[in-house]
C-alpha cells in the first residue's frame, strides 16, 4: 500500500509505501509531516492500493507512538521455522441506523474469541475499498449500507499462528468508515465458518455494555456521535 500526504494547498508533499509494522502517522512523522485526518482510499491506474492523508509540517510535535510487536502467548516456533510476513488490508464500517449501532461478534477462529467489533474484512485483489467494506457488511450481517467517507485508520502488529496454522509476522492495516442502513434488519452472518460467529444491533445509548475488543472501544470512543459516546 501507498502512502501519501496531501497539504492545504492540495499538494502531494511525500507518497511511499507503508513499511511493513510501521503505523502511517509515525511513517508521516519520519518525513517531517503530522497527519490531520484521513483523505481516501482507492486504486490507482496500476491497481494498486493507495491511501491519502491530510497533512501538515511537522513542528515540535512529538512523534506518535507506536506499539511494540506483540505476541501470542505461548507462541513456540519449530526449528528453522521464520514467521511468514505479511500485511493485510482490510475494510470496516461504524453503521448506525434508528435501530442503533451495527456489532460483529469474532468467532473461535480469531485470537478474540466472542469479543466484538464493527464488520468488515480484507479487500480482494484488485476490489477497490468502498466495495469490499460494502461486500462485509453483507456478508457478515445482511445489511445493505450507504457508505459514508473515510474516518479513521488503525494499525495493529503482531506475531502468532494464523488460522490456518502458518507463523505470521502480522500487520494489520485498517480503513474505517462511516456508513448508515437505510433499512435495518435482523442481522444474519450469511458467511458461516468464517471470522465472524454472531451480528447484532447495539441501542446508542448503551454501546458500551457489550465486551468490545480494545481497539474497537477506542475507536468508538473518538468516532460515535458525541451523545453516544457522553452516556
Amino acid at each position: 500500500m501507498d502512502v501519501r500526504g496531501v497539504d492545504a494547498a492540495g499538494c502531494e508533499r511525500f507518497a511511499v509505501s507503508l513499511p511493513h509494522g510501521l503505523d502511517p502517522a509515525v511513517t508521516a512523522y519520519d518525513l517531517g509531516f503530522v497527519v490531520e485526518r484521513p483523505i481516501d482510499a482507492y486504486r490507482d491506474a496500476a491497481g494498486e492500493l493507495v491511501l491519502r492523508f491530510a497533512v501538515r509540517p511537522r513542528g515540535d510535535e512529538i512523534r506518535p507512538s507506536q506499539r511494540p510487536a506483540g505476541r501470542d502467548v505461548g507462541l513456540t516456533l519449530a526449528s528453522g521455522e521464520e514467521p511468514i510476513t505479511r500485511q493485510r488490508i482490510a475494510a470496516y464500517a461504524i453503521v448506525v441506523s434508528e435501530w442503533g449501532l451495527l456489532a460483529t461478534q469474532y468467532s473461535s477462529r480469531t485470537a478474540v474469541d466472542g469479543r466484538w467489533g464493527m464488520p468488515g474484512g480484507g479487500i480482494d485483489p484488485g476490489e477497490k475499498p468502498g466495495a469490499a467494506v460494502v461486500r462485509e457488511v453483507h456478508e457478515e450481517t445482511a445489511q445493505d449500507v450507504e457508505l459514508g467517507s473515510l474516518v479513521a485508520v488503525q494499525t495493529s502488529h503482531w506475531v502468532g499462528r494464523s488460522p490456518g496454522g502458518h507463523a505470521e509476522d502480522f500487520h494489520a492495516v485498517r480503513l474505517v468508515y462511516r456508513a448508515s442502513c437505510p433499512e435495518p434488519g435482523e442481522p444474519v452472518v450469511l458467511d458461516v465458518g468464517g471470522t465472524t460467529a454472531n451480528a447484532r444491533w447495539v441501542p446508542l445509548p448503551g454501546w458500551r455494555s457489550i465486551s468490545w475488543t480494545a481497539n474497537w472501544r477506542e475507536a468508538l470512543e473518538r468516532l460515535l456521535p458525541r451523545g453516544a459516546a457522553s452516556e
